[in-house]
């Protein structure tokens, strides 16, 4: 960090990327924690000699700054401290500040040969990572999952111990025959009885140093028996779930998961969730060479390798579940494990680091899935034919997940850029296109960091931050935890929210994944002046419960709408409910029916428009 940088960053505060640290009696103990966090995380900056006074940020210096780096290169260097070492020698600059002496420590995110980053000797308990609030202790599943990343072996081609043949399902082992030979009829492996066609799939394997043989774990993720899926893997969970209904109320309108009514291996949750994830999708009528109608678009191949890479990217000894979701305006793939590679590198393409590489290959020899990193090139070149909105990556390095979203929606639709200006007022005319892409970003989906707009726009990091921070300060958006540009900034009303968080049960599935926007509105902080404590009180017992009879939304609606008109941002914010929902279900079948009056009939988007209880 050059001095503007450090001066930028002391008024902005700590964030995900910059811990400030006095260093006046030497260097402090927690340095090494906040190495080994940021090395394990997504790097960041170390500056020593900044002291915290009252809430505010200011330059200490540091006494002696020769012998503290020396100090500091003498246990950096030291494995019995620092597992691996992290820095280079351009990585550590003094930099001055009005006579002071500033040591700046930049410390890079590790590639995940050398992750886990421990000190003092010990993996499981000198691990840490970094996250919204500071440094933690990692879990030992956390630990263990860094490790099993660490290797070269293939995590699939590990040799599961007292597991064989007959822990295979019959069904799918002659269905994935059926499908390979209607590819390609004439390939060998298809000659080879059942153990040998397996082996050459990665399904069977034997270690050549130890002389063990047997099923290995991709055999059995992509064939196996549900319980013998779960007694080699407890945690192991697939989960579908489509969205699709406008009722508020209704939290799915299909799922597919673990019920005991089939044999959920990846073979037969990937055929019976692919049709599904594609119906619907508009097929144009185009002829191949030889005159043949062409049955799918490059989005219905988007698809597939999304649902393709989701299964087999996946940490699938992890205690987290894959989760498939469809919903009206997008659809959403979350698995086990963070990237293999930069996220700047999947956005380019070219390069491929599987987990699974048995896997892989099961699924290539279908014709199903990329080997030379261009998949996701595929679902961004889809999307753009569509002119929807760019596909978001995003890692949950706490959580250990990956997360891909794939909207439906163009860049700003109508609708939406009409939410913007009631948000943002008369001010929108004077928004850059920088601004907008922000705003749209967060109502799109409810809840963004500093790294989800970076796909979208060139500019620097910094610049994003110093355009969040207004909004947050003008009251477009509102803070949702953390600092600096690890800080996540929500729409300013309950959106969707995050799935990474709250989305997990115990038991691995998916069914407390927070639900469609319509369940949520505004805070009652945000609210216009109108409210008042009686009114926050008459909408309780509607805003605290997630789900609640039809009838008593009516007549909470009636009743807050007794005495005064009431806008529908306001009943939403008051009742907790998304705003159109709210119209849709609620208020017009009441205007209908003759029990609510609208202010201005006939024109719902009116700017003074608003609802009231009809005289008796």
């Amino acid at each position: 960090m050059n001095v503007d940088q450090i001066l930028e960053a002391l008024n902005l505060g700590e964030d995900q990327d910059v811990e400030f640290k006095a260093a006046e009696g030497g260097l402090p103990r927690s340095l090494w924690e906040t190495i080994s966090a940021f090395a394990n995380t997504e790097g960041g900056f170390i500056v020593l000699g900044v002291s915290e006074h009252d809430g505010r940020f200011v330059v200490s210096g540091v006494r002696k700054a020769d012998a503290q780096l020396k100090a500091f290169w003498d246990t950096h260097n030291n494995t019995q401290k620092l597992s691996v070492p992290v820095c280079s020698e351009s990585d550590v600059q003094v930099q001055s500040i009005d006579s002071h002496k500033l040591i700046c420590i930049h410390v890079p995110r590790m590639p995940r040969q050398q992750r886990p980053v421990f000190i003092n000797g010990n993996p499981l308990t000198g691990t840490y990572k970094r996250n919204f609030e500071g440094d933690y202790r990692c879990l030992e599943a956390e630990v263990r999952q860094m490790l099993r990343d660490a290797g070269d072996e293939p995590l699939d081609g590990l040799i599961l111990d007292g597991f064989d043949l007959e822990d295979l399902d019959e069904e799918t082992m002659t269905a994935y025959r059926n499908r390979f030979a209607s590819r390609d009829p004439d390939h060998p492996f298809l000659a080879l009885n059942e153990a040998d066609f397996l082996e050459r799939l990665g399904g069977l394997r034997r270690d050549r140093r130890s002389g063990t043989e047997g099923l290995t774990l991709a055999g059995l993720l992509m064939f196996g028996r549900e319980r013998s899926l779960l007694d080699a893997l407890p945690h192991y969970h697939v989960d579908y779930q489509e969205q699709l209904s406008e009722d508020p109320e209704a939290r799915w309108t299909y799922r597919l998961t673990l019920d005991g009514k089939w044999e959920p291996n990846l073979f037969n949750f990937y055929y019976r969730v692919y049709p599904r994830l594609v119906e619907g999708v508009q097929v144009p009528f185009k002829l191949d060479h030889a005159g043949t109608r062409l049955e799918e678009t490059h989005v219905h191949e988007a698809l597939r390798e999304a649902l393709v890479n989701t299964l087999i990217h996946a940490d699938h000894q992890s205690s987290r579940p894959i989760n498939v979701i469809k919903r009206r305006d997008a659809f959403i793939f979350m698995n086990p494990g963070r990237l293999r590679i930069p996220r700047e590198q999947l956005y380019q393409g070219g390069v491929s680091d599987p987990r699974n590489p048995n896997l892989q290959k099961m699924f290539q020899l279908l014709g199903l899935g990329e080997k030379a990193g261009s998949g996701f090139q595929k679902i961004l070149r889809a999307w753009r034919e569509q002119h929807w909105m760019i596909p978001l990556v995003a890692e949950h390095p706490v959580m250990e997940m990956t997360r891909v979203w794939l909207p439906v929606s163009s860049m700003i639709p109508e609708d939406v850029e009409r939410e913007l200006r009631g948000v943002v007022g008369e001010a929108y005319a004077s928004l850059d296109e920088l601004d907008r892409v922000i705003l749209m970003l967060a109502h799109r989906f409810g809840e963004i960091c500093n790294a989800d707009v970076q796909p979208y726009r060139h500019e620097h990091p910094r610049d994003i931050g110093v355009r969040l921070k207004r909004f947050v300060e003008q009251g477009w958006l509102e803070k949702a935890g953390g600092h600096g540009r690890g800080t996540r900034y929500r729409w300013p009303k309950e959106g969707i929210g995050d799935l990474f968080e709250g989305g997990l049960d115990e038991g691995g599935g998916s069914e407390h994944l927070p639900a469609s926007s319509e369940h949520y509105g505004p805070s009652p902080e945000h609210f216009e002046s109108e409210q008042t404590e009686q009114l926050l009180a008459l909408a309780s017992p509607v805003r605290e419960k997630a789900r609640v009879a039809k009838e008593l939304v009516e007549e909470t609606i009636l009743a807050l709408c007794s005495e005064d008109w009431r806008t529908l941002r306001t009943l939403a914010g008051l009742l907790g409910r998304d705003a159109d929902s709210l119209r849709n279900h609620y208020i017009n079948p009441m205007l209908r029916d003759g029990r609510l009056v609208a202010r201005v009939p006939g024109k719902p988007n009116h700017p003074n428009q608003a609802y009231k209880k009809k005289p008796e």
